[in-house]
């Protein structure tokens, strides 16, 4: 029983919060018509322009009323016609949380799938900690830590209580925005639905970053909440370090993030992964932050906690045991030469092999309680 990785951890006792509890009474989503939202971009223009991926582009504007807002303009068509289209956006702008991005209202104009979201006024975690020196943003420890444990909650959120259920699958550090006191907002959750499968950015089967996806699937397509936890550990690891995930950059192998990690785990070092940048921060729970990441990342996708038990483990009321520890899951790509390219830029893929006498000897990896041999191609 996965428990028992804890100690004495009563994992199972619901936590209820008041802002956890979806509202009971559904509220039809606010439409706007196009000209509304072209005049709120100034026609789009592109000096609004503050994100883009996979699914479109997303432009600053501001409401007749003066409300800012985020408007994403939809750059793939759906797999459904507008009636079904508008049912899931009507599902999705009634599951509210303090740690979920809010949709405000929606545009559906002949071919024009237009979403348009509160506002964060400092971007996203990509931007603020991973972008540019111009977008660099200092983030103490305090708020590092509030950002993995506001993430967590919105994505346990999203397992446990939003009705249905739902699986990111895309989390990463460009889908977590940042309010103006630096408090994470988890964006882009349910859109996966609402699209075929190929339109993704990563491959024609799977939806998800390079850098972030569990190896079951990103191999196989096997996609269940773990694949989510997964994604968040790589992402406590890029909020400890300061580092993308999406580079292999570290040792003199070319490590990847969650292979420098586990090399320094394994060298008892495991703190040199904090960010240079952090200068005052508690030792010990930046130490239990990191364990927390790596047990979350584990290769067998049934060894990953709930992110339930992710929240319970990231205080300090809980004993670790790391001798339940085992090595990390880790997807590696051979790129066409653009960092962080998609799936659609790769030559190869290979999980990276467990230490063997023979790196050309195939290995049983196992995912989701299957066993699987795959052929494992040395770095």
């Amino acid at each position: 029983m996965f428990c028992n990785c804890f100690g004495a951890l009563n994992c199972f006792g619901r936590r209820d919060d008041p802002a956890d509890q979806p509202h009971e009474q559904a509220v039809a989503t606010k439409k706007f018509s196009y000209n509304s939202l072209r005049s709120a971009t100034n026609d789009f223009h592109p000096s609004r322009k503050i994100g883009g991926g996979g699914y479109g582009v997303v432009h600053k504007g501001v409401l007749r009323d003066g409300t800012r807002v985020a408007i994403k303009s939809l750059s793939v068509e759906s797999k459904q016609g507008a009636h079904e289209f508008m049912t899931e956006i009507d599902l999705i702008s009634n599951i509210r949380h303090p740690n979920l991005v809010e949709l405000i209202g929606c545009c559906i104009e002949g071919s024009n799938r237009i979403l348009v979201y509160e506002f964060m006024e400092n971007n996203s975690l990509a931007s603020s900690l991973l972008g540019s020196k111009s977008k660099y943003v200092a983030l103490d420890w305090p708020k590092r830590a509030a950002i993995c444990r506001g993430t967590a909650s919105g994505l346990r959120f999203l397992h446990e209580e939003a009705q249905p259920n739902i699986v990111h699958r895309d989390i990463k550090a460009s889908n977590i925005l940042l309010d103006g006191n630096f408090n994470p907002k988890i964006g882009d959750f349910g859109l996966a639905k609402l699209f075929p499968d190929n339109v993704t950015h990563v491959s024609t089967r799977v939806a998800g970053t390079v850098g972030y996806l569990a190896p079951e699937y990103a191999l196989l397509g096997q996609l269940t909440k773990k694949a989510d936890v997964y994604s968040f550990g790589i992402l406590m690891l890029e909020v400890i370090s300061g580092k993308s995930s999406s580079i292999a950059a570290f040792d003199e192998d070319y490590l990847v993030l969650v292979e420098w990690a586990w090399k320094l785990k394994e060298e008892n070092r495991l703190l040199d992964l904090v960010d240079s940048e952090l200068s005052e921060y508690d030792e010990s729970e930046v130490y239990r932050f990191l364990v927390v990441a790596l047990f979350c990342t584990q290769s067998a996708a049934q060894h990953r906690p709930s992110m339930k038990q992710v929240l319970e483990m990231l205080s300090k009321e809980v004993h670790l045991n790391e001798k339940a520890l085992t090595e990390p899951g880790i997807y590696r790509w051979h790129s066409t030469g653009k960092r962080g390219g998609s799936l659609n830029e790769t030559s190869s893929q290979a999980i990276k092999p467990r230490k063997t006498g023979n790196p050309h000897e195939a290995a049983s990896a196992h995912f989701s309680g299957t066993d699987i041999v795959t052929e494992m191609l040395p770095r």
